[in-house]
């Protein structure tokens, strides 16, 4: 049984002929693809030899049938810009912009950054792709998983995204729907600051602390988009 986290990006996963699954420690995701049909070929990559071994030994039998291959490599290094679909998940944000600075962004994707969501964000909406799904989830802590498609892929009729100062810091979703999730998150993240504030400080970090707080209060309220 897979894990919510797991679960949550499957969900976001769908028919394409070839998949690659960057980053991909255990392979979860690309069983899930493979085993239900949801694409011809798959590439399954990591830097560690080690976990890419755990893939290996998980996906055993499709890489025996040829549906699978494996690819021991630093980020997007030796996977085919023509993938149709591509997965990095499980690492840092400044990590995933790398990855892709270095490499290419991919015809669609679905990244979820365990930090530093924001630099994920500036960086396809400078790069011109568009951003279809951005938005937490909470499986034992707080996840994003940003989801969308290359400037090639998205379309004439697709203007370039322009995102206000919250919905980068946050997501877009995140900030026009305010689940359930997403607050959580928020009140998460004002009880640290308001622990923070009732500890001794000095008149610099006081004020600083109050006012990140006096923030996420707005955004939590709805006053701040």
């Amino acid at each position: 049984m897979y894990s919510k986290r797991i679960q949550t990006l499957c969900s976001l996963l769908f028919p394409v002929q070839t998949f690659a699954d960057v980053g991909c420690d255990h392979g979860y995701c690309t069983e899930y693809m493979l085993k239900n049909a949801l694409c011809a070929h798959a590439t399954v990559t990591d830097v560690s030899a080690d976990c890419l071994k755990k893939a290996e030994l998980l996906l055993a039998d499709f890489m025996t049938s040829g549906v699978c291959s494996s690819l021991c490599t630093d980020g997007l290094q030796g996977v085919s810009e023509n993938t149709d679909l591509v997965l990095i998940a499980g690492m840092g944000g400044i990590e995933i912009v790398n990855i892709l600075r270095q490499g290419f962004i991919p015809k669609h994707f679905v990244l979820q950054p365990m930090r530093d969501s924001d630099k994920v964000r500036k960086y396809l909406l400078e790069s011109a792709a568009y951003i279809q799904r951005d938005f937490t989830f909470f499986d034992g802590k707080y996840y994003d998983v940003i989801t969308g498609c290359s400037q090639s892929e998205r379309g004439l009729n697709e203007k370039r995204q322009q995102y206000t100062p919250c919905e980068l810091q946050f997501g877009r979703e995140n900030i026009r729907e305010r689940r359930e999730d997403f607050l959580g998150f928020l009140q998460e993240e004002i009880n640290k600051k308001q622990n923070i504030l009732a500890r001794p400080l000095n008149d610099t970090t006081h004020r600083e602390m109050q006012e990140k707080l006096r923030y996420l209060q707005g955004v939590f309220s709805g006053e701040i988009e």
